[in-house]
């Protein structure tokens, strides 16, 4: 059957691509499917942005990652994951969202936008960038507010309030201030998160002290408007002149996408899928996770550096499976 593969891979980010190059090692028929464009979180990512790992660890099926500094920029991250994608000659769909996974006996059907396919394994490597936790208050639905932030320049010359404290939310204030943005940071932390680049953390500590960026720290943005926002601070509610909110409050798996599947989620906050550690099979049968994904709302357990493995696991649990069936 011309649509039909051993393994459908859905999602095209590092982690997906692995599984490919496992797949294709292995001798297996697959097939990746990502609904944007190749590893399109990564595209998604702020453009000055310069990843926490170094390129060893970002490297994918043992082929090597030169970047020119130790810490690779998100240029070179599309560089390479493009360039192991061509050359290894990849049966990769872009821009076809997957719809609807059904199991139809001992195999599943899967629906795209514009296709039919069926397979007998099913690898998830959806990541989770691409639907943002909302702050859940008035306004935030207005042009001005936005969960991505891409370049300073835009900025410039505007008054900026940043939501959070992380990674994203501190790159994002010490860049706009830089082009001469007004920024003001809304921190419900006491503090700036623990998990801030190492080398980012005395500057962004520096330009609070020094009043150059302000922050509000065990604070909440309660409401926006066109010109202002309101901010609960521990000294009381104020308001503040405003022209554009970056929410940089984290982003969620597709827990919809996942249910409708059957996967089985936590009943706790977390919402963590169910999956064999060693295998990394979920509930479903012949149904596996790679990736962030695992982690559900806790995202930062799972990363390409220490995830990548999981695309020899699987694989060699559906070799095994395949084996056994001879």
């Amino acid at each position: 059957m011309k649509n039909h593969f051993d393994i459908i891979i859905v999602g095209g980010g590092p982690i997906g691509i692995a599984c490919g190059l496992e797949a294709k090692k292995a001798g297996l028929k697959y097939l990746i499917l990502e609904k944007g464009c190749l590893v399109n979180s990564l595209y998604n990512y702020p453009y000055n942005m310069t990843f926490f790992s170094t390129s060893e660890k970002l490297e994918i099926g043992a082929i090597p990652f030169v970047s020119n500094n130790i810490k690779p920029t998100r240029p070179e991250a599309l560089e390479y994951y493009r360039r192991v994608t061509v050359s290894n000659k990849l049966n990769i769909h872009l821009q076809e969202e997957v719809k609807k996974i059904e199991r139809i006996g001992n195999h599943y059907e899967i629906e795209t936008k514009s296709e039919k396919y069926s397979a007998d394994h099913i690898i998830l490597a959806t990541g989770f960038y691409d639907i943002p936790n909302k702050l859940n208050i008035p306004g935030e639905e207005m042009r001005k507010v936005t969960h991505y932030y891409k370049d300073p320049h835009f900025y410039a010359m505007h008054k900026v309030i940043i939501v959070g404290a992380n990674n994203s939310a501190v790159d994002a204030a010490l860049e706009t201030y830089r082009k001469g943005a007004m920024v003001t940071m809304v921190i419900r932390e006491e503090k700036i998160g623990e998990r801030v680049k190492y080398w980012v953390r005395p500057d962004i500590e520096n330009r609070i002290k020094e009043g150059s960026i302000t922050a509000y720290f065990k604070s909440e943005l309660t409401e926006i408007r066109e010109k202002e926002v309101d901010v609960l601070t521990p000294a009381g509610p104020i308001t503040l002149e405003n022209d554009y909110v970056l929410a940089m409050t984290g982003y969620q798996p597709n827990f919809d996408f996942l249910q409708n599947i059957g996967i089985r989620l936590s009943e706790d906050d977390l919402r963590e899928p169910s999956y064999d550690s060693d295998t990394m099979e979920s509930n479903l049968p012949n149904v596996y996770l790679a990736g962030v994904i695992c982690g559900g709302m806790n995202t930062h357990v799972w990363f390409i550096e220490n995830s990548r493995e999981h695309a020899e696991r699987i694989v060699s649990n559906i070799r095994q499976k395949k084996h056994l069936k001879v």
